[in-house]
């Protein structure tokens, strides 16, 4: 068995441990609810050590992955290859998305992964890949447990008591959402032995030397990482184009104008979440780059 990390406290199998928790929070055996769990698939790496973690444990669930329509060709063909996933596709492609928000998704304004990426799942209990590894921020808020209400400052985080503080079930009340992240301490070196000890050498991206799979264009991505992107995939260059000449056409025919070197719209209001600005749109300032 892969995994196994020598400690002062001995050995530790992480896939023992990862597996003990998707059973220790299932929702049917708990008596939680009678659906199963809901596992988010991107088909990235971790989702893939998440979808044999889920398979070796024989916990009941649903493998359900949300297409974005900006996801790389070979991303959605690896997908599609995958047995016993569920593809759920949006109401609105990016495209569409575009032209009604009336601007481009930015790193203050994802609403991309709330609208496509991150559908589904209320009132369910999720597991993600999640893991600390990927990010600093995100790391540097370890803890066992996150309890979310409508107030960030009254945010409860239930720690354990060893150094880590490890977070790994987490809710949101006002998403209906509870979150299990089973593989929350692993590297990457854990995730590819696992693949590599199951025989699943995961998204062809990564053999052609992608560290990460994300979406074509993502605004998180470093401004090389998007030109690169889009070079490579000519069409989805071409498909932004035209949804952002239609944006900036639609705009005019609304009427959506705003001041510029300033966060406020023209009426005035003191935060831009306050106003969606006419018919749908959202106040924003204009230095935003197209």
């Amino acid at each position: 068995m892969p995994l196994i990390e020598q400690t002062l406290e001995g050995k530790i199998n992480k896939v023992k441990i990862a597996i003990e928790r998707i059973k220790n929070f299932c929702p049917i055996t708990n008596g939680f609810m009678d659906e199963p769990y809901f596992v988010g698939y991107s088909g990235g790496k971790d989702s893939d050590a998440l979808r044999i973690l889920f398979e070796l444990s024989g916990v009941k669930h649903d493998l359900v992955h949300n297409h974005t329509t900006v996801d790389a060709p070979e991303t959605v063909n690896y997908i599609r290859s995958i047995p016993n996933v569920e593809i759920s596709y949006p109401k609105m492609s990016m495209w569409e998305l575009i032209v009604k928000k009336g601007i481009p998704p930015t790193r203050q304004m994802r609403y991309c992964c709330s609208e496509l990426k991150e559908r589904g799942g209320v009132g369910r209990f999720i597991s993600t890949g999640v893991r600390w590894s990927e990010s600093v921020k995100r790391k540097s808020l370890r803890g066992l447990a996150e309890v979310q209400t409508r107030k960030v400052e009254n945010k409860l985080t239930l720690l354990n008591d060893n150094a880590e503080n490890r977070r790994l079930f987490e809710t949101c009340q006002l998403k209906g959402r509870r979150v299990v992240n089973p593989i929350i301490d692993w590297n990457d070196e854990d995730v590819w032995e696992l693949l590599k000890h199951h025989g699943c050498k995961s998204n062809p991206l990564y053999e052609e030397g992608s560290d990460r799979i994300g979406c074509i264009g993502c605004p998180l991505a470093s401004k090389q990482k998007q030109i690169e992107s889009l070079e490579r995939y000519p069409k989805y260059k071409e498909a932004y184009l035209r949804a952002f000449e239609q944006m900036l056409k639609r705009r005019l025919e609304i009427g959506m104008m705003f001041e510029k070197k300033t966060s406020r719209c023209k009426c005035r209001c003191k935060e831009m979440e306050e106003c969606t600005g006419r018919d749908g749109f959202p106040a924003t300032r204009t230095s935003t780059r197209f």
